[in-house]
């Protein structure tokens, strides 16, 4: 039986009032799935609405040029249109909770408690659970059997402060996401500026910034296996 990941992405495509379109960061669901899928991994998807969940548009501009993003633009990326809901999933089936990153899910995945709800049912039921960049923020409303949030006392990481302002949209999002993690208990861990990260704690594990998708997902396919 093939191990199972759930990979949440968001549905949420407008950036605050920007007027620019967000959505899921390309490099952050396509390299994760590169490396599950090589490892013989089933990746399947979820989102708060279902259905078509929008992909960053700057993102596939950006990584035009990257060949494992571009594979999956014509291979895996069909699956982001026929999302599962919320209510579609059996946890039960699933050994790995993905959050993919990018703006939208700071708008969408706080906020979103049946998701969170899967989250703590499926870490409380053994699952690893990993996020990437902004994907963090879907283990900010996750509460645990005991009333305590995932966050508290993991050594963690997401986009940092320093990175939001370096793209200039500190204004534009709902809370900084560095911040938030710290005042949930979290011990956060930082490197420069889109530099590979990658913190494990337990079967948490984190990674900052597109760069640290990958080996984010190499992380967990070694804890995995090792279980």
């Amino acid at each position: 039986m093939a191990i199972k990941v759930l990979t949440v992405v968001t549905s949420h495509g407008d950036l605050g009032n920007t007027g620019t379109k967000t959505g899921w960061y390309l490099p952050e669901v396509s390299h994760p799935y590169d490396v599950f899928t090589k490892a013989g991994f089933e990746v399947d998807f979820v989102s708060p609405k279902g259905g078509d969940a929008p992909m960053d548009p700057g993102s596939a501009e950006a990584f035009k040029e990257d060949p494992v993003s571009q594979a999956f633009l014509k291979s895996g990326a069909e699956k982001l249109k026929t999302t599962m809901k919320p209510s579609d999933v059996d946890i039960s089936k699933y050994k790995v909770i993905f959050y993919a990153g990018g703006h939208g899910p700071m708008f969408d995945l706080p906020k979103n408690e049946e998701i969170a709800k899967l989250c703590a049912k499926a870490y409380e039921g053994g699952a690893v659970v990993c996020a990437v960049c902004h994907g963090t923020v879907g283990l900010v409303p996750v509460k645990l059997s005991n009333g305590e949030s995932i966050v508290k006392g993991q050594t963690i990481t997401s986009f940092t402060n320093a990175e939001e302002e370096f793209v200039k949209l500190t204004e534009a999002m709902p809370f900084l996401l560095e911040t938030k993690l710290k005042d949930l208990g979290g011990t956060f861990v930082g490197a420069e500026n889109f530099q590979v990260n990658v913190q494990t704690s337990g079967r948490i594990v984190t990674g900052q910034n597109p760069p640290s998708a990958g080996p984010m997902a190499e992380k967990v396919v070694s804890l995995v296996k090792a279980a």
